[in-house]
């Protein structure tokens, strides 16, 4: 399942990629296919790098003679291991609802990056999320759960104040959604209770099989049951008249900024 539209980004051959809270190492996986990047994922937790290790290991045997490399690494999101500027991409899904301190992460993400380097990141979006705290006191208060709601004006401030201008946005996983609302009716601790496990086997068989008739039901379903919030960047580059990173991320700067001035924002808040 992944979160990330990387032909958005239109990669260059060579990239350096850094995925912060790689978790199992689904986008550490499908960074790797790009043309020679060296990725790098980096998660706190000892049991989810082995799994990211058991996932690359297994893309090794199904998709043999990829020129990419992909590296683990245990590390924090708020003290990044590596030095100013060292990524052409970073990549942060689904993190930073679990930070306290998000400007402090943001800050970190633009850091490592390189100036004109391109940002991932994605978030709960806040529709389905709120009716997920609403269903369940637990979803939040668990141990790692969420410690915040963030709405799109909200995430945009956020990496505006670190200095990054958002590209494109959109939303992920419709399909998902419905199954996060029944594990909360259920009671999250409740795996294994029929309608939540029904769902599951179906998510399964969606994601294995692609069939093609749900793939495009799930992209007319992404606008209004998205469950993740996915939103583009770009770092600010000292050279003000740099040229945009590729033609497709210009014209979709332009028409995204001009969509998310705080003057529409606060259009869209009231009416």
């Amino acid at each position: 399942m992944i979160t990330v539209d990387f032909a958005r980004l239109e990669p260059a051959p060579g990239w350096r990629v850094l995925d912060v809270g790689c978790g199992s190492g689904r986008h550490t996986a499908a960074a790797r296919r790009l043309p020679g990047a060296r990725v790098v994922g980096l998660d706190p937790s000892v049991r989810e790098l082995a799994a990211a290790t058991e996932r690359l290991a297994l893309h090794d045997r199904l998709e043999p003679g990829g020129d990419g490399r992909a590296f683990l690494l245990a590390g924090d999101a708020l003290r990044l291991p590596f030095r100013a500027a060292s990524f052409d991409l970073v990549l942060c899904c689904e993190v930073l609802e679990h930070l306290e301190d998000d400007r402090r992460a943001a800050r970190e993400l633009g850091r490592v990056l390189r100036p004109g380097g391109l940002l991932a990141v994605s978030v709960p979006h806040d529709v389905p999320e709120r009716l997920c705290w609403a269903l369940s006191r637990t979803y939040a208060r668990s141990p790692g759960g969420h410690v915040r709601i963030y709405r799109k004006d909200r995430l945009l401030a956020l990496f505006r104040g670190a200095g990054f201008t958002p590209i494109a946005s959109h939303r992920a996983h419709g399909f998902h959604s419905p199954y996060w609302w029944l594990k909360c009716l259920c009671g999250l601790e409740r795996t294994e209770a029929a309608p939540v496990r029904l769902y599951r086997r179906f998510l399964t068989w969606q994601l294995t099989a692609r069939p093609r008739a749900l793939a495009r039901l799930e992209r007319r379903l992404d606008p209004l049951l998205g469950k993740s919030l996915v939103v583009y960047f770009r770092k600010a580059s000292p050279a003000a008249a740099e040229a945009p990173v590729c033609a497709r991320t210009a014209r979709l700067s332009t028409r995204e900024c001009s969509r998310n001035r705080p003057e529409a924002s606060a259009r869209r808040t009231t009416s």
